[in-house]
């Protein structure tokens, strides 16, 4: 069972989008895939989450953690074989982590920690709240934005994650994250 949760070998540089919701991480991702001609992996917890909005009227629970990081992981694998040479990621399962520890009192389940400290990925950009708050079924917590930031910061800290801090409007962000992704690929010749 274990398996699902795990990163399959590619062969491409993989950078994720990672941050507090309604930071710009998905405007963003679909930037950079379309600068790159390549795919970019959509927040799986986005679809899933909105489905038992519309058919329960519930936002999330723990149980459905599990769930979440397996279609996100799975979906990335499946994507991964399409890259051209760069994959972006809408998100992974260290943002999940982030977001389980949050939400429910610091914790986490076991599985979901061990792989979202085990996948790698060549490189985070963390997205700034300085981006205007757009309300959906989903988020919930526009008063939470510089907390919630600091999370996100603390776990790349935490884990030793390669990252960059991404402020500005969408223009300035997509220039910086071009010149990071570029210099990866010309030292990945």
């Amino acid at each position: 069972m274990e398996e699902e949760f795990k990163q399959q070998p590619a062969n491409c540089i993989k950078v994720v989008l990672f941050g507090p919701e309604s930071t710009g991480k998905t405007t963003l991702s679909q930037q950079l895939a379309k600068h790159y001609k390549t795919v970019w992996v959509p927040e799986y917890a986005r679809d899933y989450l909105q489905d038992k909005w519309d058919k329960e009227h519930k936002t999330c629970e723990p149980k459905d953690l599990l769930p979440i990081a397996k279609g996100q992981i799975k979906l990335e694998n499946k994507l991964a074989k399409e890259a051209n040479k760069v994959l972006i990621c809408d998100t992974d399962l260290l943002e999940t982590k982030v977001y389980s520890e949050a939400y429910y009192v610091g914790s986490c389940d076991f599985v979901l920690e061990k792989y979202a400290l085990e996948n790698t990925y060549d490189l985070y950009f963390l997205t700034y709240i300085d981006t205007p708050w757009e309300a959906d079924d989903l988020r919930d917590k526009p008063d939470h934005r510089e907390e919630m930031f600091k999370a996100f910061e603390s776990a790349l800290k935490d884990n030793n994650r390669p990252y960059v801090l991404l402020k500005g409007n969408k223009k300035d962000r997509l220039k910086t994250a071009v010149k990071y992704i570029d210099k990866l690929l010309k030292n990945n010749v």
